[in-house]
C-alpha cells in the first residue's frame, strides 16, 4: 500500500481481490493505490498462479474486482468482473468474451478496453478516453458524465446512453 499519492487521507477505494491469491475478499485501499498494492493486500498471488496478463501497474478503481488467474482469463490475469476483453497493457483481461451487450448494459466504471471498443462508435482511441477519465476521477457515478469524456459528442451519447451504466 506504499504507492498510493502522499496525504491520502481521502475516501478509500474498495476492492475484492479473489482468485489465486494467499487472502482473497474484500480489500480497502488508499486512493491512488494500484494494482501491485491490492495483491500485496490480498497477501501477495499464490506460487503457480499465471500473471502475464496482470498489470499490476494499473490505477485501481473503486468496486472493481481482480481476478488472479483465472481459469479462461486472458492471460490468466486480473481485471474487473463484468467486462470482457481487455486491449493490450490495459490489465484487464477477458472474463467475458467481450462482446459489448450480452450480458446487459456494459460498466463505464469496470469495463475494459476492448469491450468499450465494441460498443457502437466506440474505437479504440475513444475507449482509452474513458478508462482515463474514470481512472482521473475515481470512475462513473452517472451514465451522463459520459458526455465530459473527449468525443463523446451528443449524437454518440445518445447512442451509447442505453447500453451503458455508471
Amino acid at each position: 500500500m506504499a504507492h498510493g499519492p502522499p496525504g491520502g487521507a481521502g475516501r478509500q477505494l474498495v476492492v475484492d481481490v479473489t482468485g489465486k491469491v494467499r487472502r482473497p475478499g474484500i480489500h480497502r485501499m488508499p486512493p491512488g493505490s494500484r494494482v501491485i498494492d491490492a495483491l500485496q493486500a490480498a497477501g501477495g498471488v499464490l506460487r503457480g498462479a499465471s500473471t502475464p496478463g496482470l498489470n499490476r501497474a494499473r490505477l485501481l478503481t473503486d468496486g472493481e474486482q481482480i481476478v488472479v488467474g483465472a481459469a479462461g482469463a486472458a492471460g490468466g490475469g486480473a481485471g474487473p468482473v463484468g467486462a470482457g476483453g481487455g486491449g493490450p497493457g490495459s490489465g484487464q483481461p477477458s472474463a467475458g468474451g467481450g462482446q459489448a451487450g450480452q450480458a446487459g448494459p456494459v460498466s463505464l466504471s469496470t469495463a475494459t478496453e476492448q469491450q468499450l471498443d465494441s460498443l457502437p462508435g466506440v474505437g479504440p482511441v475513444l475507449a482509452r478516453h474513458i478508462i482515463e477519465f474514470r481512472t482521473q476521477h475515481g470512475g462513473f457515478t452517472s451514465v451522463d458524465q459520459l458526455r465530459q469524456v473527449t468525443g463523446i459528442g451528443d449524437r454518440r451519447f445518445a447512442d451509447l446512453r442505453p447500453l451503458v451504466q455508471p
